[in-house]
């Protein structure tokens, strides 16, 4: 379910923040700061293609996702595979099935079921995890409460069980590879956003706060990726997804960059809302920024993980209509998630007609038309 919180809710209402309340042993390091031994995912799954006795026909080579020159639409809800109600609402307004749907996941109080995968795949999209390690009860109690921001924050940020340095020393390893275990026999791709938003201050995976140290959360996406991998779950798509720049004051990304040999894509999360300000803030005006900065570092496949438009000076439709035109210019883009979300801001497409119909009309374009399947091999390279 999302989870939406105070100082998450601030930042994005300023115009570009959302929010979303809903690791065996590291091999050696090279400098670029990948493994020197490390085979990428693509690599390993072209490796099992091969054939396996001599003289045999070469297996058909699997379709990539997306195929060359689409962009998959993706799809996130409050209550995600729990409950599909929003998701229809969602299709019906768009007037076309999303390729991909994303859900979140807290290690407090979730542990892996196999069902809310199948239903998302049964439904025709990809599962995305959104996997967040916290506990985000504490937090939503003070809030409701009406407990002073102070405390909220405190109570979500807080939480010394869940230091990036315990998840690194394998103090959730039981944890992991139980996950590890469960995604490994889908038998099919899914995608994982492992601890988003790490460049903020609002989640206690998050440098800044709760006792973490410069160079933790580096090492604790290696150890859960590495455990995954030593579990042989490698259809895993691991998701690198750091919130957009909103000011001068943000930690460099390329220190939270857990490197090419353990990232497939890398996601943005990026809002447009006027609370705080009556500036029109186009799609290139919140992420240019973030993309370029990230440019420095990676050639990965860009997806934004979480975007939306708040419609209170009522340009939402323009924004969305604007939002797509400039979309088609960024080809290393390839994928485009909404968040279909009334909370504190209606998010929504579906909440008014002339939403609506800017994104149907927009993802009617031939670049958005295309079906995912769980046959499919997901893109980690962008096209030559």
């Amino acid at each position: 379910m999302v989870r939406v919180t105070v100082p998450r809710v601030l930042l994005m209402l300023s115009g570009g923040v959302l929010v979303l309340t809903y690791g065996f042993t590291l091999a050696p390091v090279t400098s670029s700061g990948g493994r020197g031994d490390a085979r990428s995912d693509r690599a390993a799954t072209a490796e099992a293609q091969e054939p396996t006795r001599p003289g045999a026909s070469p297996r058909p080579a699997r379709e990539l996702f997306p195929p060359a020159g689409k962009t998959f639409i993706g799809v996130m809800t409050e209550k995600g595979p729990h409950d599909f109600t929003a998701t229809n609402m969602f299709t019906a307004a768009a007037k076309r099935q999303p390729q991909a749907m994303l859900f979140t996941s807290g290690w407090a109080s979730d542990t892996f079921d196999r069902t809310l995968f199948d239903q998302i795949k049964g439904r025709g999209m990809l599962p995305m995890l959104a996997w967040e390690p916290w506990d985000y009860r504490p937090g939503e109690a003070a809030h409701r409460k009406g407990l002073p921001t102070r405390e909220v924050d405190r109570l979500r940020n807080e939480q010394p069980r869940y230091r990036l340095s315990h998840i690194a020393r394998g103090d959730f390893d039981s944890y992991l590879r139980s996950w590890a275990d469960g995604i490994k026999s889908l038998g099919y791709p899914v995608a994982i956003r492992f601890g988003h938003e790490m460049n903020g201050y609002w989640y206690p995976w998050c440098e800044t706060v709760n006792g973490n140290r410069p160079g933790d959360y580096v090492k604790a996406w290696r150890h859960i990726h590495d455990l995954f991998r030593a579990a042989g779950a490698t259809n895993v798509t691991w998701v690198w997804s750091p919130n957009n720049r909103w000011d001068d004051s943000t930690p460099k990304l390329s220190t939270l960059y857990p490197g090419d040999d353990y990232v497939d894509w890398v996601g943005i999360s990026g809002y447009y809302s006027t609370v705080f300000t009556s500036e029109y803030r186009s799609f290139d005006l919140i992420f240019n920024q973030t993309i370029e900065d990230i440019r420095v570092f990676t050639s990965k496949p860009l997806v934004i993980t979480e975007t939306g438009a708040s419609d209170v000076n009522g340009r939402k439709a323009e924004w969305i209509e604007q939002t797509f035109q400039l979309l088609s210019r960024h080809r290393e883009i390839i994928g485009f998630i909404w968040f279909e979300v009334d909370k504190e801001v209606d998010w929504r497409i579906a909440s008014s007609p002339a939403a609506a119909r800017a994104f149907a009309k927009a993802v009617a374009d031939p670049r958005y038309q295309f079906t995912w399947s769980p046959d499919m091999l997901l893109r980690t390279e962008l096209e030559d």
